[in-house]
């Protein structure tokens, strides 16, 4: 099979969608690698490293779409790339999409007529997402990171050290949701040695919560009224929730966000899934917040990929597997085998096939069994 690796598109996008290594592991494999010139630049993986280890390299992306039986990303098509869809009949592309945030994507895809296959809809039985949950560490590490920096004054904030000093209180951070993203998010801000809350409505999960930092923070059941409590007081409030393939919930409206202190920050690592915040927008690393009634909104989309050696290694590690199998035995068999690698396919044959997407959307679905019976 010949696997394509075009360069990203998105603003302030670095990664890379494979690493010299996972190209040696599929030209050994006997599958052709076309890599678009630079692709890895913004990564620290040269060209050169790329053909040291069996890629081509493509000069257009143009080329690399047209000729790929399978094309890797790391974000969705944008649409400067929304013609290059239907280039190649059969293709199958393998990416993140979040097509529940965005309608026009979807229609691009479905017009399109091929394979689109979301690394954040992959599932395994235990309902964990091994191909989100490497960026969701990175995110989930990164938000108190961030959400401290524009606590200082020349971020923007109120002016203060999220560790505070002897005789002087810590930040309070407040992280609603306690999967994969909470968890990392919780790790820095207790390492950090904030006043940190963990919200989130399974009390089990809570539990582990409160077992594996051993009280260093606080745990609390998540209802609306929760929320607003530890909101009001709250420095930082981290956005951390997640439904599977679905529009995330909002929980944090613009009349909490009035009763906050000003100069409050608050980072949404939500917002590939539409936001857990009223008012959350999509952001850039170049422009990343803006001002809600006082208050910082950090809403950055691509959050990795302000670390991209870090996030490209970390997400080809979790892909490669997946991309392996796809190119030695086709999507068809390759989710007939995989029943979560078949959970990952949203759009099919101009049909979407991921129910979750068509309900955010108003659109009919398909049961992707009637298409690979």
């Amino acid at each position: 099979m010949i696997i394509g690796i075009p360069s990203e598109v998105k603003d302030d996008e670095y990664r890379v969608a494979i690493t010299p290594a996972g190209v040696r592991e599929l030209t050994s494999a006997g599958h052709t690698v076309y890599v678009q010139a630079g692709a890895g630049e913004g990564s620290s993986m040269s060209d050169e490293e790329f053909e040291r280890t069996g890629a081509q390299i493509i000069a257009e992306a143009d080329d690399v779409w047209a000729a790929s039986d399978l094309v890797c990303k790391v974000k969705e098509p944008v649409p400067s790339e929304y013609e290059r869809l239907g280039a190649r009949p059969g293709q199958t592309l393998f990416t993140y999409l979040h097509l529940a945030a965005s309608r026009e994507c979807t229609d691009a895809l479905v017009a399109g007529g091929n394979v689109a296959i979301a690394y954040e809809t992959v599932r395994q039985p235990d309902n964990s997402l091994p191909l989100l949950a490497p960026m969701s560490e990175v995110a989930g590490r990164m938000a108190p990171l961030m959400g401290a920096h524009h606590l200082m004054r020349p971020g923007g904030g109120r002016g203060v050290l999220v560790a505070g000093v002897p005789g002087v209180r810590a930040a309070r951070i407040v992280i609603l949701g306690a999967g994969v993203s909470g968890m990392a998010a919780a790790t820095l801000a207790v390492g950090m040695h904030s006043d940190v809350y963990v919200l989130d409505r399974n009390l089990d999960r809570l539990r582990d919560v409160d077992h594996h930092f051993r009280g260093a923070l606080e745990t609390v059941a998540s209802s609306q009224h929760a929320i607003e409590e530890v909101c009001i007081d709250a420095d930082i409030v981290i956005g951390a929730v997640l439904v599977v393939g679905a529009r995330a919930p909002r929980l944090v409206s613009d009349a909490l966000v009035e009763k906050m202190r000003a100069g409050s920050v608050l980072v949404d690592i939500s917002v590939d899934q539409g936001g857990c915040f009223e008012s959350t927008r999509p952001t850039t690393h170049s422009n990343p917040t803006f001002e809600v009634h006082g208050s910082i909104f950090y809403c950055v989309a691509n959050m990795p990929g302000a670390v991209p050696h870090t996030s490209t290694h970390a997400l080809a590690n979790a892909t490669l597997p997946y991309t392996l199998s796809i190119a030695a035995h086709g999507w068809r068999n390759a989710v007939r085998d995989d029943p979560a690698l078949a959970e990952g396919v949203n759009v099919a044959a101009g049909h979407v096939v991921y129910e979750p997407v068509a309900e955010a959307h108003g659109l009919p679905f398909t049961p992707l069994s009637s298409l690979i019976a």
